[in-house]
C-alpha cells in the first residue's frame, strides 16, 4: 500500500507535532523574525559543510509527522533519491544540504524556538508574517492565536506588503530554509544556481507550494519558482524511509560536488 505523508490528523501523528506548531504559530510575528533575523544573520560561526551534516545527527525533527530518524537520513535519503535518477550534480547536493540551515540549533535557545528541544522557530511549514494567514497552514485553528493578527496593519491579505510584489520580497516566518539561504547568499564561493536557491529557500513554504495560497503576492517569476519546488518537492517529501545511510560512505561521492559549486573552505554561519 502506497504511504501516505504530512497526514497530521492520523490518530498516531504525536501531540508533540501539534504543539510545535501551536507555538509556531503563536509566537512567529513580524516583531519575532526581525530579531532572529539580527541575532542569527551574523556568519561569524565557521563551520565545513559535512561537520554541519554530521551535527544533525543529533536532531530529529519535531515537526514531520512522517519519519522519526536523525535529519542526516533525510537528506542523504533525498540526495541518493536524485542521484538514482540522474538529476544534475547541482541538485543531487542541494537535496544533500537543504535542510543544513537546522544546525542553528547548536548556538540557538529554547526561548526562541530554535534549540534542541524547542524547534518551533526552526522547522516546519512556514508562512509570511505581515499578512492574514490563510487556512492553508497546518491546523488553520491556531492562525488567531498569532497577535499579529489582531494588527490591522498585518491582518489584511496584503497586509504590509504590495500587491503582487513576489515571493522574494515577503518575510517568512523564521526557520532553517532562510537561515541556509542567507548563509548560502553570504557564502563568497557559493556557485549554485539559482534554481537551488529557489530550492533551499522555499521548500517548506507549504501553504504557497501546495496550498495555492498568498495569489494576490505573487508576481510572474513566481510560477517559474513554483514548477522548480515541485520538482524538488519529490524528492524532499516522497523519499522519507527508515532507510538508515552511513554519512562517511556517501561522503566520498558528494564531496567532489560540495566543493565545485562551494569550494573547499569553511562555511560561515
Amino acid at each position: 500500500m502506497e504511504k501516505t505523508f504530512r497526514n497530521y490528523e492520523a490518530v498516531d501523528v504525536s501531540a508533540a507535532v501539534k504543539e510545535h506548531y501551536r507555538k509556531m504559530r503563536t509566537k512567529q510575528t513580524v516583531d519575532y523574525v526581525q530579531r532572529m533575523h539580527k541575532k542569527y544573520l551574523t556568519f561569524d560561526k565557521p563551520m565545513p559543510l559535512f561537520e554541519a551534516m554530521a551535527h544533525l545527527n543529533k536532531l530529529i525533527d519535531v515537526s514531520d509527522p512522517d519519519l522519526d530518524l536523525p535529519n542526516v537520513q533525510h537528506l542523504i535519503q533525498s540526495a541518493e533519491a536524485l542521484r538514482a535518477d540522474n538529476r544534475p550534480d547541482w541538485m543531487q547536493l542541494t537535496g544533500l544540504i537543504h535542510d543544513l540551515g537546522k544546525v542553528m540549533f547548536l548556538w540557538g535557545s529554547d526561548e526562541d524556538g530554535t534549540s534542541q528541544d524547542e524547534q518551533w522557530g526552526t522547522v516546519g511549514d512556514v508562512f509570511v508574517v505581515g499578512c492574514a494567514l490563510p487556512d492553508t497552514c497546518v491546523y488553520p485553528e491556531f492562525n488567531a492565536l498569532n497577535p499579529d493578527m489582531a494588527d490591522p496593519r498585518y491582518n489584511t491579505p496584503t497586509g504590509m506588503y504590495e500587491e503582487g510584489c513576489g515571493l522574494d520580497n515577503l518575510t517568512l516566518a523564521w526557520g532553517h530554509d532562510e537561515y541556509l539561504y542567507r548563509v548560502l547568499a553570504n557564502h563568497k564561493e557559493n556557485t549554485l544556481p539559482e534554481e537551488a536557491m529557489v530550492m533551499i529557500r522555499y521548500h517548506s513554504f507549504y501553504p504557497w507550494h501546495t496550498g495555492g495560497s498568498y495569489k494576490e503576492l505573487l508576481c510572474d517569476k513566481d510560477e517559474k519558482y513554483l514548477e522548480i519546488i515541485k520538482d524538488f518537492n519529490k524528492y524532499d517529501l516522497y523519499t522519507k524511509s527508515q532507510k538508515v545511510y552511513d554519512l562517511d560512505e556517501v561522503i566520498d561521492y558528494y564531496r567532489p560536488i560540495a566543493e565545485k559549486y562551494l569550494g573547499t573552505g569553511p562555511i560561515y554561519w
